[in-house]
């Protein structure tokens, strides 16, 4: 009888884990060997990690790597508009705000999660099913492959929300594409299309998901069909404009959204996995993974320590704002907070509610 390495038997409440047959050259499915989803479900909050599911995550890549039948694991979450939006704000903004304290236990659990993805002994492929931004990007990059549908967009937060990057995109980022770009991503959050993510190197391939009658076109909403403008400068990947823009918006309400390609493309990756030596790929993986491994096991326990005690500050102002503020106002004001401290004046209650859109 075969010995179990897993910490505990899970029950799974926040995510899914499943298991489906390996496919082979031909297409079918392989007796014995499976590959293991480990989903995300969270999909009225564009799913976001609440602290429950973090701790499923963890418990999960542990179960598929430890798993003697699964050749590999592919990570993504339910629906078609979000991958992950990172932590839930609602959570951060009404628990964590204020209790850095509470907040360092938090980052304990998201560390270990982050780990967990690059020291699994199965290669992970992100499957993005949609938005993948803040949090959801940084455990994304995590991952060893990452295949897109073309609708999804890529990018932070944590500047735009009282936070920094430091729970992965700091220290990942500049390694898919260059330290200039890491440092405009991060800072000033702008998001990229899937377009500009596979131009970039951040992912390994994107496909159409949208359907216009019965046939898959690609994203209308951005610029897919040239390289250069008559500038010379660089326009593939990004997001049409003025009369273009109104035409795609109609365009793409006309359609209907359909991941069967994302599947497929998941899926044949995963049968090229299949047919490779397995401890071979998994030195091959590990020995690239230590790239990122550098700097996470470097950096995330000062960082860990800084994200705490920032949410007595911006964290606590940023989290607030977005959870408690309207639709359309849900960032502070920031040049009413930068004239507050430019006058020498201290981070309290008055602070908060002078900057912040839930107090107008």
């Amino acid at each position: 009888m075969l010995v179990s390495h897993n910490l505990i038997k899970t029950e799974y409440k926040e995510i899914l884990f499943q298991k489906s047959s390996c496919l082979d050259n031909a297409g079918k499915p392989v007796d014995g060997l499976y590959n293991a989803h480990i989903i995300l479900n969270n999909p009225r909050q564009y799913n976001s990690y609440t602290t429950q599911a973090v701790k499923e995550i963890i418990l999960a890549f542990r179960e598929a790597s430890n798993d003697r039948s699964v050749v590999a694991i592919i990570f993504t979450a339910v629906g078609n508009k979000a991958f992950c939006t990172g932590g839930n704000t609602k959570e951060y903004a009404e628990y964590y705000a204020g209790n850095p304290q509470e907040y360092k236990q938090y980052m304990r659990l998201f560390n270990d999660m982050v780990s967990a993805i690059l020291m699994s002994d199965k290669p992970v492929i992100n499957r993005v099913n949609g938005m993948r931004i803040a949090g959801g990007q940084e455990i994304g990059m995590a991952c060893d492959f990452s295949i897109a549908h073309d609708l999804a967009r890529f990018g932070q937060a944590g500047p735009k929300h009282g936070s920094a990057p430091d729970g992965g995109s700091t220290d990942f980022l500049h390694l898919f594409v260059s330290v200039e770009l890491a440092i405009y991503s991060c800072t000033v959050c702008d998001p990229w299309s899937a377009h500009e993510a596979k131009r970039y190197g951040l992912v390994t391939e994107i496909v159409p998901a949208l359907k216009i009658n019965g046939e898959f076109i690609p994203n209308p909403m951005v610029h897919t069909n040239k390289w250069v403008d008559d500038k010379g400068n660089i326009i593939y990947g990004t997001p049409k404009t003025g009369q273009e823009k109104i035409k795609a918006k109609s365009l793409f309400k006309s359609g209907e959204v359909d991941l069967s390609l994302l599947d497929e493309a998941t899926e044949k990756l995963c049968t090229k996995l299949l047919y490779l030596m397995p401890n071979c790929l998994s030195k091959t993986i590990n020995s690239i993974r230590k790239k990122k491994l550098e700097h996470w096991d470097k950096n995330k326990e000062s960082n860990r320590d800084w994200l705490a005690l920032n949410m007595m500050t911006e964290g606590k102002a940023g989290f607030r704002a977005f959870n408690f503020g309207t639709r359309n106002d849900r960032e502070v004001d920031f040049i009413k907070l930068r004239q507050m401290l430019a006058k020498g004046c201290q981070w309290n209650d008055e602070m908060h509610k002078a900057i912040s859109p839930q107090y107008k």
